[in-house]
């Protein structure tokens, strides 16, 4: 067990480099990997069943004790994504499954991965997780309200459709872990720790079967959704980073807004626009999947070197 356990950690740590190399197959051998198109929806139900597995109270006890900063990840997560996604989408007058899948990805909660970047750029842990969770918990009315909002005008969308999925491949998934850590306690860390291993796994397993579902498509404008998701996520990590600096938080909070705000639930916008529009509608957040990890770890490097503001 601890032979896999060590796998799982060295998977976790190099998660960026399994997400190209399986975009980059899927890409070139796309007949391999188009079985698993069938299970996006449920692999992405494990990652958050796996949530659900590890969410502990002392994660939200940052909400009571410092509210004003998880409100402000919370709305910059809500506003500057999905009001970034609208824009983009109208500089570049993208068609309209790509644009759907632009704003879908923006509209995203953030992502787990995003803890552990803010814990490799030195931010504060605490705060990451608590806005990751509450924007998760929020996101079966709120994602499907935003793309409503700001992606009918391409293409039809039924916020009850989405609200029920969301509903369905997010809540649920994370109720049942949270129930299944309370029922077993502490038999449930064997499972914890290597929860990296399985995140890892779907993810990459998700990201493949987007891409190898709509290859022919990324051929031909894979090079543009690949401009405007560089500058989505370029500009959420540097517009989070300012809206810490407008609210007046010290260092390690700023880079936690940075990360929180850059980097989304992509695996989630995947499913959706699977479920709901197209494979070429998914091939945004796929390619954000990819991209966000890299410029997240490089992102951290940076920020780790930054001299750390204790002042809470």
């Amino acid at each position: 067990m601890s032979a896999l356990i060590a796998l799982s950690r060295f998977v976790g740590n190099t998660f960026a480099i399994w997400v190209l190399l399986f975009a980059v197959l899927a890409f070139v051998i796309p007949s391999a990997f188009l079985p698993l198109t069938s299970w996006i929806v449920p692999l992405l139900g494990l990652i958050m069943f796996g949530m659900g597995l590890t969410l502990k109270a002392e994660d939200f006890r940052e909400v009571a004790r410092r509210p004003g900063r998880v409100l402000v990840g919370v709305l910059a997560q809500f506003i500057i994504m999905p009001g970034l996604a609208w824009l983009l989408c109208k500089l570049f007058a993208l068609p309209a499954e790509i644009a759907v899948g632009v704003i879908l990805v923006g509209c995203c909660p953030g992502g787990t991965a995003s803890n552990v970047i803010t814990w490799f750029a030195r931010g504060d842990v605490a705060l990451s997780v608590s806005i990751t969770s509450v924007t998760t918990l929020m996101a079966p009315v709120v994602t499907p309200a935003l793309i409503w909002l700001l992606a009918s005008e391409w293409l039809p969308v039924s916020f009850w459709a989405m609200f029920v999925s969301i509903l369905q491949v997010v809540l649920l998934p994370i109720i049942i872990g949270l129930v299944v850590q309370r029922v077993l306690g502490d038999r449930v860390k064997v499972a914890v720790d290597i929860l990296p291993l399985v995140s890892v796994l779907s993810i990459v397993a998700i990201v493949a079967a987007v891409v190898a579902a709509s290859q022919a498509k990324i051929a031909e404008s894979g090079l543009l959704i690949m401009a405007v998701v560089v500058l989505h996520n370029s500009l959420g990590l540097g517009l989070g980073y300012l809206a810490g600096v407008l609210t007046g938080m010290p260092l390690a909070q700023r880079k936690t807004l940075s990360i929180e705000v850059g980097m989304q639930n992509s695996g989630l916008g995947a499913a959706l626009a699977s479920a709901h529009f197209s494979p070429l509608a998914a091939v945004p957040s796929a390619l954000f999947s990819v991209w966000h990890n890299l410029s997240g770890a490089l992102l951290a490097t940076f920020l780790r070197r930054m001299k750390d503001d204790r002042d809470k």
